[in-house]
């Protein structure tokens, strides 16, 4: 019976455990799929992440027993002359955004200086300008004309190691076409093909066809053009229309039509782009082929026209019926230009619209209506800038109409269109022209407190003018003026010389060439020295000039001697606080001795170090061991 017993009891313990209900795991061991809040949710992934830093999973374990197991390949070991690709505009975020707009106030505030430095100074901070930040500050400098500038600001980004991309390639070529210089923008054309990783745009073969043609290089332009079709470029029809002006330039009228039929045949026989219209216009004209040309004006500007006319191709056509007698036909297509012309959606003219308009009515001889015409352009959303108001004022001028053009000289500070050179330099030629000397040399004066250069020609026509209205002394003060800021020859000297020498003020003269010797910049030329012995002995003086500068060759080798006398002293001052240093160093050198003592039957004896390496060397012998004194502090013994 206690048997029986005993196994049931054993039997009901197992049961209980068979069905003891299992506990759920803690609530830190469950993941739910959904969190309560995002900041839960993002609680949850940074934990994952430290587990997973702190337990790589296991075949990272198992990557490393393999290379063990393989040889691990060498990475390639890049080339640093490599040109560098450059950065995309999406690296313009941030602090770098920043400075991108900060550079562009500066620039729309006209201070390129301080936007040229400012970017300098960012290459080395801690936020380093974009290639478009570069970009923006070459171009506004390019517009202003400060190729200087541009160049110097262009071979710094370089050393910087800051890649250009095509618009900074494209600028450069720009910057040197506009200087005259198309066979060093071909040089650099050159490079930029062969070693830049970049491919040229259909801009860039723009710039450089219209540069050369420009600078009357039209060979070297339908070599790019023919490279632009080698590259795989879709003939362009502007490219087209630049070489088609090339050749009205030299009244090959063939040549134009040669390049349209070119290009109608590789854009399948229709050119749907106006842009080359207006040239095919003056083609037709040199040829005498008035009744084509106007077949041509038909099927671009007719109601029929399939032909896109954008502003500058409007512009070609009316250049092209101002200019051949076809005034009126241009007056309607201005007026056509007018109605559908609706910024920011359709623009169907622009400032040169209006200037050749201005052209056409000036050729007329409507000077009224072409000055109405100018001041039309504020109501069509168009600025005149400084090129539109020399263009007009010139064609003042030419026709004696003074007083109108300094009214729009008026006008140009209201707009705020500042005058450049050329515009001070007319007004002051047509006053002289009309015997206003006094206003002519103030205009003169005007342009050297603005702060423009002008150029020893106008200066040399200032000079020529008040001399020969008696102005001598005026024109004594603006040679003061300018002698520092012009690099005059020695015809502007002898001018001014010549004046003074003729109203016997001899001694302003010598006064010229005292300065001319004390300028290191200006070399005193026999041709000069000649002239003014010349002059000099008109009046028995010629010893003067000899004098002069025999005086100039003694004071310069005072001054020369006492700056060798004052480098002498300074060197003797020199060498005397270097010998008070000397004896302290002797006596640094005698302690530092050693001195080497060992107990001889209870006499101590001193042996200098020289004494000992003497010895050593009569003997033939070299001491060994591990120390001057031996290890147990004795000096080795000598053996004769």
């Amino acid at each position: 019976m206690s048997i029986a017993k005993a196994a049931f009891l054993n039997h009901l313990q197992t049961l209980a455990r068979a069905y003891r209900p299992r506990l759920p795991p803690p609530f830190s061991a469950v993941r739910y799929m959904s969190f309560a809040t995002q900041e839960e949710a993002a609680a949850e992934r940074r934990k994952r992440k430290r587990r997973l830093r702190m337990e790589p999973p296991l075949n990272s374990f198992n990557n490393r027993s393999n290379q063990h197991q393989q040889p691990q390949i060498p990475r390639p070991i890049q080339n640093p002359n490599i040109p560098k690709l450059p950065e995309s505009v999406s690296s313009l975020t941030g602090k770098r955004l920043d400075l991108h707009n900060h550079i562009l106030k500066l620039i729309r505030e006209n201070d390129l200086e301080e936007a040229a430095l400012y970017t300098r100074h960012s290459v080395y901070s801690n936020c380093r300008p974009t290639i478009f930040t570069v970009n923006a500050v070459l171009a506004a400098q390019l517009r202003q004309g400060k190729y200087g500038p541009l160049l110097q600001l262009h071979a710094f980004i370089n050393q910087a190691g800051i890649a250009a991309n095509v618009i900074t390639y494209n600028l450069i070529f720009q910057a040197y076409l506009d200087v005259r210089k198309p066979e060093v923008a071909l040089e650099h054309y050159k490079l930029f093909v062969d070693n830049a990783p970049l491919n040229p745009s259909i801009a860039t073969f723009r710039v450089l066809v219209k540069g050369l043609v420009d600078n009357d290089c039209l060979e070297k332009a339908v070599e790019v053009k023919e490279d632009m079709c080698v590259k795989g470029f879709v003939a362009d029809p502007v490219v087209y229309s630049y070489l088609m002006i090339g050749c009205v330039k030299k009244g090959d009228g063939d040549g134009v039509l040669k390049l349209y039929e070119e290009l109608k045949e590789k854009l399948g026989g229709f050119v749907e782009d106006g842009v080359v219209y207006g040239q095919v216009m003056k083609g037709y004209f040199l040829k005498e082929m008035e009744k084509e040309a106007m077949e041509c004006y038909e099927e671009a500007v007719g109601e029929e026209s399939k032909v896109r006319m954008s502003a500058m191709a409007n512009n070609y056509v009316l250049e092209a019926l101002s200019e051949n007698g076809k005034f009126d036909e241009a007056l309607k297509l201005f007026d056509a230009m007018k109605k559908v012309h609706s910024p920011p959606r359709l623009l169907a003219l622009n400032l040169g619209s209006f200037n050749v308009m201005v052209n056409g009515y000036c050729g007329e001889g409507k000077f009224g209506e072409a000055v109405d015409v100018f001041r039309q352009m504020g109501e069509f959303r168009c600025s005149p800038d400084t090129l539109s108001f020399n263009n007009l004022m010139n064609q003042l001028c030419e026709s004696g109409l003074l007083a109108e053009a300094e009214k729009l000289y008026g006008e140009m500070d209201e707009k705020k269109v500042k005058p450049d050179e050329y515009t001070y330099g007319l007004l002051m030629d047509t006053c002289f022209k009309e015997g206003k000397i006094d206003e002519g040399a103030a205009y003169y004066k005007t342009m050297v407190e603005s702060g423009l250069r002008p150029n020893l020609a106008v200066y040399n026509r200032l000079q020529d003018q008040l001399v020969k209205a008696g102005k001598l002394e005026d024109a004594k003060s603006f040679f003061d003026m300018m002698v520092s800021k012009l690099n005059m020859d020695d015809e502007a000297y002898k001018f001014i010389m010549r004046a003074l020498s003729e109203a016997g003020r001899l001694d302003d003269v010598l006064k010229i060439v005292d300065g001319m010797l004390d300028d290191e910049k200006v070399s005193l030329s026999e041709d000069i020295q000649e002239f003014v012995k010349e002059e000099l002995r008109k009046e028995a003086r010629e010893d003067d000039l000899q004098k002069l500068m025999d005086e100039k060759e003694r004071l310069k080798a005072e001054a020369k001697a006492k700056e060798l006398e004052a480098a002498e002293a300074k060197k003797k001052s020199t060498n005397i606080s270097i010998a008070s240093l000397l004896p302290s160093k002797q006596e640094q050198e005698k302690s530092e001795k050693v001195q080497m003592l060992w107990d001889n039957n209870g006499v101590a004896e001193e042996i200098d170090v020289a004494d000992v390496v003497a010895q050593g060397e009569e003997a033939g012998e070299v001491a060994q061991g591990e120390g001057v004194g031996g290890s147990n502090g004795q000096a080795p013994p000598f053996v004769a």
